[in-house]
């Protein structure tokens, strides 16, 4: 099963591990995949015979490279039968996946079917789908809105920050799963602090309160925040960590803290 979390790099670096085949992938390819910024993966075809044991999935990986470019690579999932174990191989074209399919389980190809899909209709839908997945991934790249321009973002493993803030957000009102959902796509993002060092008054004792905005990029161009207050307000005076999706609601959390009770 995939992380929705997984990061572009890390995805590729699991793809090229798991293929029996990664070495026959061309140099030139794999020190441009290296520079990838964002991925988009899809089923392309599945064939299951469980009376023989054998079953086959083939998969679409797409990549935007830091070149402006998109690198798709196929990927064939495969079991043999008689044998559980599952393996992977990975192809530059849809036209090598086809002939490793004949090869592995000696169903016959023609010359035809391995450059084309098997009819006009699927065609069409193939090169719509590669065209999407690229179009999107580099759009983000290619006209970047205002919201971008205005922001100083860093291109990093940008959903994997979102998953910590969220992780470590204590509040029982933090961003539901909806959000996390949409932040799984977040490709870049820029850390400022909003607000610092004013102490308050908690219970009769001196606390500290820090405000941050973590705003994102995502992969449909849209820009989401999450505003991460750290605070001593609590009963013991240790630090703790409460997220919002609003800065009106975190203001409001930190004005609630800071009184005196």
């Amino acid at each position: 099963m995939s992380d929705p979390y997984e990061t572009t790099g890390a995805h590729l670096d699991r793809l090229l591990g798991r293929a029996l085949n990664s070495y026959d992938l061309p140099d030139r390819l794999v020190e441009r995949l290296g520079t990838a910024l964002a991925h988009s993966s899809s089923l392309y075809k599945t064939h299951h015979s469980p009376a023989a044991g054998l079953w086959r999935e083939t998969h679409r990986h797409t990549y935007l490279l830091a070149d402006g470019g998109a690198v798709s690579l196929w990927e064939l999932v495969y079991r043999l039968e008689g044998d559980r174990a599952v393996r992977h191989e990975v192809f530059t074209g849809k036209a090598e996946a086809h002939l490793a399919v004949a090869r592995l389980f000696g169903e016959p190809v023609s010359a035809s079917a391995a450059e084309v899909p098997d009819d006009l209709a699927s065609m069409a839908a193939e090169e719509a789908s590669a065209a999407q997945d690229a179009a999107a991934l580099s759009a983000l790249f290619t006209a970047p809105g205002p919201a971008e321009r205005q922001r100083d973002y860093a291109v990093d493993d940008s959903a994997d920050h979102a998953r910590r803030v969220l992780r470590r957000a204590e509040n029982a009102d933090r961003p539901g799963e909806e959000l996390a959902r949409r932040l799984r796509t977040a490709y870049a993002h820029q850390i400022t602090q909003a607000f610092g060092g004013r102490p308050g008054l908690a219970g009769g004792r001196d606390t500290g309160f820090s405000l941050y905005e973590h705003a994102f990029l995502l992969l449909d161009g849209s820009e989401l925040s999450l505003w991460e207050v750290e605070h001593t307000a609590t009963p013991d005076g240790r630090h703790m960590c409460e997220v919002y999706g609003s800065e009106a609601a975190a203001r409001g959390a930190m004005e609630l803290r800071s009184r005196v009770r």
